[in-house]
């Protein structure tokens, strides 16, 4: 851990520059007065007035203050940011005709006009704040992105310490927003202990790898019991592909005896789900590390006297770590990421599995049936596997299995360790926590070049020499205090790794010294949600960054490289709420079909993620947000779209029917469960969210005094009667035309985005019984057939999803000013500003004639002022000019 004396060290050498930044930040979010009164000069005052005693002060006075506005009362104090907020917004619903809402209390010319002067005001105070505060304050990494970063340092790959740190806080559907990323004194205390963490993983082991064990496991040793829940249609061992009756006796006595037949098989035919043993019987990591997992296996049907068949098909599977603990699914359980398709022919199979100490793994079949609990009165608990469906049960059958590890790094010390301590010779530890020490006869000599290498490493701009003295002083200090040499660098290494210049991102300025480096950092942390590299550090250096030339190339290469991954995931879990696509289980009363289905809940969240990827990679128009005719899809995907089959988990691109709904984000399965709730949908919910995600025209806040619109899963009434009373009130009348219809064209779609032309209820319609894939007994009722038409407030009216696609295609330039919008908070960290505006306008400009294409799109973004931190004004000029 860090000495007082560090934290003291520290403090003074951050107290001057972090009381800066925050109170730079303090005056930007906070302050009622930023600047002074009379820096920013009010527009024609008497014709502003005029026009808004004229047409806005009876709805907006002291009597009358609808929408929570008194103009009466509002100040011209346009350097308080909270006051230019509420100018803005009057601004905005002018400007779009919706304020005041009666076209005769305004006319156009009077409008236009007003919209005129206010713009003129409102951009002359914020362009003067973003000159002398900046654009926004600097921001805090998030906790993926400086795991990221030390992952990327340290060469560690797989360190995991980001639950370690406090969760961040989300602000304008992301995570990456300065305003709220704070930090405390407790949370700089996680960011060191994580830290130390992470270092401390680095170091190398022992003097030598670890030697990795080997162990092959038969079929008969490769699952704990001779059963599972669900009984012998859940598990078998089979031989001659028919099964053999082993009992656990049968079991035992083979494994005391290690008469092990290699001719017998282990037949899956049930998802990983509690409640579940399927792990080795002798296999458990002593070490933690990465595991190679070779097996065979073929994919098989299960035919009702228990033989053995090929399967029509291959069947997907995985691996997931977990603790041994019995038949509970208890605690960290984590799936491998890379899917096998097991074919219907004998074949060997590989891949990898990170395990902690004492971890094991288990066999994870995707999409198979889960036995369901019986509970009989006065009878035991037992397990029943659902009947078996035309063809037989799926699943696979695994002849024997090898372990192999843990798999150490075959250079020796690790690239971790010599990230830290360079080739400086090793021995072993005689004192401290490490299992090494470093062999060295100039400790103290040492101690400072490792030092100054690291933070060369480390930095993401140049760090100043007399800072750097400070972290050698408390190496130096921990050394003379009997320190072992790399205890005492790990300590420096971890002052340096929670300092202000490495946890935040500075805002790029045209006048600062390190603009380069900044915009470097920035556009690694945009693409990759990690460090800048050696390449794009090396054009700071060289002062060639900003070159647009040099940029584009630079951002190409991010694009395509495997980092971007990090970005697909991150954006769409925030701006499409992917990571809430786990969040309401399907309600098996209404929807059996679904129950325990998590492949097709993996397979939704990978196409959409692989569809937004391909978006960019393939520089697709924006307008395929809104409708294509083209899908990525897997075999489970396939059936859930009702599509022509394909086989195996593998997503491909495939195209669509004319006929098809889907094609777009608006019906694809990820975005109809995420504003579900796992019971009914509602048009309001999803109206909203497409509304505010996908076509950036979000709507007001509901009034705190209106309950909620809950569908009746009854069947008694429909949720457009409901909306119907609802919305008889002419406010709330107002506020739903703006994303009813949208939500009414996709009621079409259930909770999981699958066609349907009528409500499910509990209560009235036609009953519809069976038997779900689970083997429970179902029964729900089929009530009223589904409208699906609808009416924009605009006027033009659609009579399904592919008609009201249509409509939203028509004004691409939205589409693309909502990407951007999307695109500018996730990489600067604040919001667009109304500076920001003309230079938004001008991106689209750029983009027009070529349709308004994804990644032109983020190349204009990055080429632009707001990315690159140039003057706002330089913007405003070219386009009066």
């Amino acid at each position: 851990m860090l000495s007082c004396m560090f934290l003291q060290q520290e403090l003074q050498f951050n107290q001057i520059g972090r009381c800066v930044a925050w109170l730079g930040i303090t005056l930007i979010v906070f302050s009622p007065s930023g600047f002074a009164a009379d820096s920013v000069s009010p527009p024609s005052n008497e014709f502003v007035h005029a026009l808004i005693r004229k047409s806005c002060i009876d709805c907006h006075n002291d009597e009358t203050t609808e929408g929570g506005l008194n103009l009466k009362r509002l100040d011209w104090q346009l350097e308080d940011p909270q006051i230019r907020r509420r100018w803005i917004q009057i601004h905005d619903r002018t400007a779009a005709g919706e304020m005041p809402p009666e076209a005769s209390d305004l006319p156009p010319t009077e409008r236009k006009a007003l919209v005129n002067q206010l713009s003129k005001a409102i951009l002359d105070a914020d362009i003067q704040e973003v000159r002398e505060a900046g654009r926004g304050p600097m921001r805090r990494l998030t906790r993926h992105e400086f795991e990221q970063n030390l992952r990327d340092l340290l060469k560690l790959p797989y360190l995991d310490i980001k639950d370690m740190l406090p969760a961040d806080r989300e602000q304008h559907h992301c995570n990456k927003v300065a305003e709220v990323l704070d930090i405390s004194r407790i949370q700089m205390e996680a960011y060191l202990n994580a830290t130390e963490a992470g270092l401390r993983q680095a170091v190398a082991s022992g003097l030598n790898p670890r030697k990795p064990e080997h162990h092959r496991l038969p079929a008969t040793r490769m699952f704990l019991t001779a059963q599972t829940f669900g009984e012998r249609e859940a598990m078998f061992y089979a031989k001659h592909s028919q099964m053999v009756p082993l009992t656990g006796a049968d079991l035992a006595r083979i494994r005391k005896d290690n008469q092990h037949d290699p001719e017998m098989e282990l037949a899956i035919f049930r998802s990983a789900s509690w409640p579940y043993y399927g792990y080795p019987d002798v296999f458990k990591a002593v070490e933690p590390g990465t595991y190679r997992l070779r097996f065979s296996a073929r994919a098989v049907r299960q035919l009702p006297d228990f033989s053995l068949r090929p399967a029509r098909n291959s069947i997907p599977m995985n691996f997931r770590a977990r603790k041994r603990s019995g038949a509970d699914v208890s605690g960290d359980v984590r799936a491998t990421r890379d899917i096998l398709d097991i074919q219907p022919q004998v074949d060997e199979y590989e891949t990898t599995i990170r395990l902690k100490k004492n971890e094991t793994f288990e066999y994870s079949l995707l999409g198979l049936p889960v036995p369901r609990a019986i509970n009989p009165p006065n009878a035991p608990l037992y397990y029943d596997f659902p009947p078996m469906p035309e063809g037989g049960h799926p699943g696979i059958a695994f002849q024997w299995l090898e372990v192999t590890g843990p798999i150490d790094s075959a250079k020796w010390p690790p690239p971790s360790h010599k990230q830290l301590f360079d080739d400086l010779p090793i021995r072993k530890a005689s004192q401290g926590s490490l299992a090494v020490e470093l062999v060295s006869t100039h400790p103290k000599q040492d101690a400072v070049r490792l030092l100054n290498r690291f933070i060369h490493l480390a930095q993401r701009q140049p760090t100043p020499a007399d800072v750097i003295k400070i972290y050698e002083r408390l190496v130096l200090s921990e050394l003379n205090q009997g320190a072992p040499l790399a205890e005492a660098l790990l300590t420096g290494y971890s002052a340096f790794l929670c300092s202000g210049p490495y946890l935040y991102l500075p805002e790029p300025q045209s006048d600062s010294l390190y603009r380069q480096y900044a915009v470097a950092s920035r556009l690694s942390h945009f693409l990759g949600n990690t460090r800048p590299d050696s390449e794009l550090m090396a054009h700071a250096a060289n002062g060639e960054l900003l070159d647009p030339g040099i940029l584009q190339k630079e951002t190409n290469r991010l694009l395509q490289s495997e980092a971007n991954e990090n970005f697909i995931t991150n954006f769409t879990d925030y701006w499409l709420s992917l990571k809430e696509i786990r969040r309401d289980e399907p309600d098996a009363r209404l929807y059996p079909e679904y129950r325990f289905d998590d492949y097709l809940i993996e397979s939704m969240a990978a196409e959409t993620r692989t569809f937004f990827k391909d978006m960019i990679h393939n520089n697709r128009p924006v307008t395929a947000f809104v409708n294509a005719d083209y899908a990525f899809i897997n075999d489970r995907l396939a059936r859930h779209y009702d599509l022509e089959p394909v086989s195996g988990s593998r997503l491909r691109l495939v195209s669509l029917p004319a006929s098809s709904p889907y094609g777009g984000l608006l019906t694809q399965a990820a975005m109809m469960k995420v504003t579900a709730n796992g019971t009914t949908t509602s048009p309001v919910l999803r109206g909203a969210w497409i509304m505010e995600r996908i076509m950036g025209d979000p709507p007001p806040p509901p009034p705190t005094s209106v309950p909620a619109v809950e569908p009746d899963i009854r069947g008694a009434t429909t949720i457009r009667e409901q909306l119907a009373r609802h919305t008889k009130d002419p406010v709330c009348a107002a506020c739903h035309a703006r994303f009813d219809p949208v939500g009414f064209a996709l009621e079409n779609f259930d909770i999981m985005g699958a066609r349907r032309q009528r409500y499910r209820s509990l209560g009235r319609g036609e009953k519809i019984t069976g038997i779900d894939r689970a083997g429970h007994a179902f029964a729900y009722h089929v009530a009223g057939a589904i409208d699906a038409s609808g009416q924009l407030r605009d006027g033009r009216k659609f009579r399904d999803i592919q008609e009201l696609k249509q409509i939203l295609m028509a004004d691409p330039r939205q589409l693309a000013r909502n990407l951007i919008h999307q695109f500018t908070v996730y990489t600067t960290g604040v919001p667009v500003r109304f500076s920001d505006r003309p230079a938004i306008e001008a991106i689209l400009d750029q983009c027009s004639a070529n349709g308004y294409r994804t990644r032109d799109l983020l190349q204009a973004l990055v080429q632009s002022r707001i990315f690159l931190g140039s003057d706002p004004g330089s913007q405003v000029t070219q386009n009066s000019e």
